[in-house]
């Protein structure tokens, strides 16, 4: 018999001489349920509503009713003092109770809760969390999260943000999990940690699965290939090249490393039930094998071991983006027939559910650049994933963002074109997240400044929000974004998310206008790329010459080459001009929007405004940067003194609105630990930890481009 929980709570309205009481019905033997009636109630305390245990006026009943919604979707239905939320699985009714939750939350009283209805756009919503211990790049900007991400409040409090905005999917990324999460029963010497320590492990990743499954959040485990713990490899003597866990080394296939993976995968999934699935992400450690061997590789030990385990679980295939010292070339046809066929083969396994999700980075490691797919991890991409259409597995796109980890963004008609231009058929969802950034630790507010926040993805609450929504809606409309800045921040939040729209248009076009491939060539909130096998500040040089991402966009020299002979742009190319108009324009806007809002005692408040007005300034200064590129080259190749002039002016202007970007942020937040620059080769580990990001600490290379068009000669 179903077991029905009642939550009766009364509601005291503020100067009322009445109360309203209500209860909650749904079935308390389910965990999914328990958690979306928890998350009502805590928004009716939020507001002020007392608990009670007295006659009810109105009754919210929770019930899951496939026959009338779909997966994942949901209904709101208001009958006279009932409010019926009916969900096609437990998933939909945990999103229609948090919607229901987010209407109390910004005002909206019971006796005005109209009826609604949603369903999923796309069924793969995830996020990509590198978990801090044994990283894919070894990094002080990484490892500070180490204790952070240990502690539980902060993974009920990320899963929270995850549920809350439609992400149903958590996959975790390490080199070599196995050891953090079993002792291998043929192989104990593989594990590093004494009992106890592995018992604390064992507890973490439980609390973390459990809490998912709560929220009907699916978890993957994502390991990096043929990877063992330094302990197993002296033991057995293999792998002896990486025990420093350096993924650029050649594979070793021993038997001994087969075996102890596939034991390892399979027994995770029997001690974890709660975990979803694995991911492959076929090339980390893989040097000297071709592309054939690597996926024989990944059969013969993860697939494997998945089937071993006697349960159904999922899979996500990272389609290949090079096959390092292999005999194909990253972008063949071949490799792609060759990984197809692997895929297909995997949707025919009856221990594997379907769909495969098969993965493919989006523009590279920077999908936060232009909406148009231009490249993949590796370069062009072929149709073979795609045609014939696939049956057994569905096409999803990591939506990398090493671009902008301090300063919040939020701009959700990129995201609605990013999503409306992958609405075929054979899409299955996002994987949004990073490889250099860990949204764990607040490593960048400064000290002593009291905020309303713990952990650093609750800075960037409406990038995770504007990402969630749209790719659960596409239509979810701008003023359910606006409501929210309006809760936190009353009347003057009101045209905080048009000035994150307007100002958060800068990182996306420099990343349109200045090519890029892998993390480190391009780090857009310092406006630093990768140059000569450092990560430092874009000249105006290296802007004038740098060819753009977007087919679209125009670089300064082939502008300038095509103009000085004559030549036009067809309607719609970018030019640096037309680039350099758009970025004044919105960046003016997003100021003025902004310029009357006083943050007096509201830090909160007072960051939102701050990072506006600084991608504001950052986009000014590259309106600026523009035109003196502009100038100098023609000067450069025509000559004429005032081209000369035109172009010191601009560049000065230039280091001006850089000088304001100084001037917000150098009270606010700490020089910055990047991965970036963490990386560089022939440091010492102290050298490298000392090493830091702050837009200050680039201004001398700001004004050297000042000197570069003071200095030019005619060529």
């Amino acid at each position: 018999m179903k077991k029905i929980f009642f939550l009766s709570c009364c509601i005291v309205f503020c100067g009322a001489v009445f109360a309203q009481s209500v209860h909650i019905q749904y079935a308390g033997t389910s965990p999914q349920q328990s958690y979306a009636a928890r998350m009502i109630r805590k928004a009716l305390l939020l507001k002020g509503y007392s608990i009670k245990e007295i006659q009810t006026d109105y009754t919210i009943v929770l019930t899951v009713d496939p026959g009338k919604a779909v997966n994942e979707a949901y209904s709101i239905l208001p009958t006279g003092k009932t409010i019926t939320i009916t969900g096609g699985d437990e998933r939909g009714v945990i999103y229609g109770s948090l919607s229901l939750a987010e209407s109390i939350r910004n005002g909206t009283g019971l006796q005005k809760i109209k009826t609604e209805n949603e369903q999923p756009h796309l069924p793969f919503r995830a996020i990509k969390f590198d978990l801090p211990w044994d990283t894919y790049r070894h990094s002080y900007a990484l490892d500070l999260h180490s204790e952070t991400c240990k502690d539980v409040h902060f993974w009920e409090a990320f899963l929270d943000m995850m549920a809350e905005n439609r992400f149903n999917a958590l996959t975790l990324w390490n080199l070599h999990p196995y050891v953090y999460l079993i002792k291998a029963k043929n192989y104990p010497e593989a594990s590093p940690f004494t009992d106890k320590e592995l018992n604390e492990w064992k507890k973490l990743f439980h609390s973390i699965m459990a809490m998912a499954k709560e929220r009907s959040i699916d978890t993957y485990l994502v390991p990096f290939n043929i990877f063992v713990s330094p302990s197993f490899a002296k033991a057995h003597h293999v792998a002896m090249d990486n025990l420093e866990h350096n993924f650029f080394v050649n594979g070793d296939t021993s038997s001994i490393i087969k075996r102890y993976t596939r034991e390892s995968v399979t027994q995770v999934l029997q001690e974890y039930p709660e975990l979803t699935g694995f991911g492959l992400t076929l090339g980390e450690g893989m040097g000297g094998m071709d592309p054939q061997q690597r996926e024989d590789w990944m059969k013969e030990t993860i697939i494997e071991g998945m089937r071993l385990a006697n349960r159904k679980s999922k899979l996500i295939h990272r389609i290949p983006f090079s096959s390092n010292l292999g005999s194909l070339g990253p972008t063949s046809i071949e490799t792609e027939i060759l990984t197809r066929k692997a895929i297909d083969e995997e949707g025919k396994m009856d221990f594997l559910e379907k769909p495969i999700w098969a993965d493919l980075k989006y523009n590279w490691s920077h999908a936060h650049s232009t909406p148009t797919l231009v490249k993949v991890h590796g370069g062009k991409l072929f149709d073979t994933y795609f045609k014939p259409e696939p049956q057994n597995y569905k096409i999803t796109w990591t939506a990398r963002n090493e671009d902008f980890f301090c300063l919040r963004w939020g701009v959700p008609d990129f995201i609605r074109a990013h999503i409306a231009t992958n609405n075929q058929s054979y899409v299955g969802g996002y994987c949004l997240g990073s490889e250099t950034y860990i949204p764990a630790k607040d490593y960048f507010t400064k000290t002593g400044i009291t905020v309303n926040w713990k952990y650093a993805f609750e800075r960037q609450w409406l990038f995770y929000k504007l990402w969630g929504r749209l790719l659960y809606d596409p239509a979810t409309p701008d003023a359910l974004f606006r409501a929210e800045f309006t809760r936190r921040y009353g009347k003057q939040g009101e045209n905080l998310l048009e000035a994150n729209s307007l100002a958060g248009k800068t990182p996306l076009r420099l990343a349109s206008s200045f090519d890029f491939t892998w993390d480190f060539s391009l780090y857009s909130e310092g406006f630093m790329s990768l140059h000569d096998k450092t990560v430092d500040y874009i000249t105006v040089d290296r802007q004038i010459d740098q060819p753009p991402t977007d087919p679209d966009y125009v670089s300064v020299a082939d502008y300038i080459k095509t103009i000085s002979s004559g030549g036009s742009f067809a309607a719609g190319k970018v030019t640096p001009p037309v680039l350099s108009a758009m970025l004044e324009k919105d960046c003016l806007k997003a100021l003025e929007l902004v310029k009357d809002i006083h943050a007096v005692n509201n830090n909160a408040l007072m960051y939102e405004v701050a990072d506006i007005q600084t991608w504001a300034d950052l986009g000014l200064y590259f309106s600026e940067k523009l035109k003196g590129a502009v100038s100098l080259q023609l000067y450069r190749t025509k000559g004429g003194a005032q081209n000369k002039q035109d172009a010191i002016q601009h560049l000065e202007k230039a280091l001006a609105f850089w000088d304001k970007v100084i001037a917000i942020t150098r009270p606010i937040y700490n020089d910055m630990p990047l991965v970036h620059f963490t990386e560089q080769k022939g440091n010492t580990k102290e050298q490298n930890e000392a090493l830091r990001f702050h837009w200050e600490k680039l201004r001398s290379d700001v004004a050297k481009d000042v000197e570069t068009a003071r200095n030019a000669v005619v060529h």
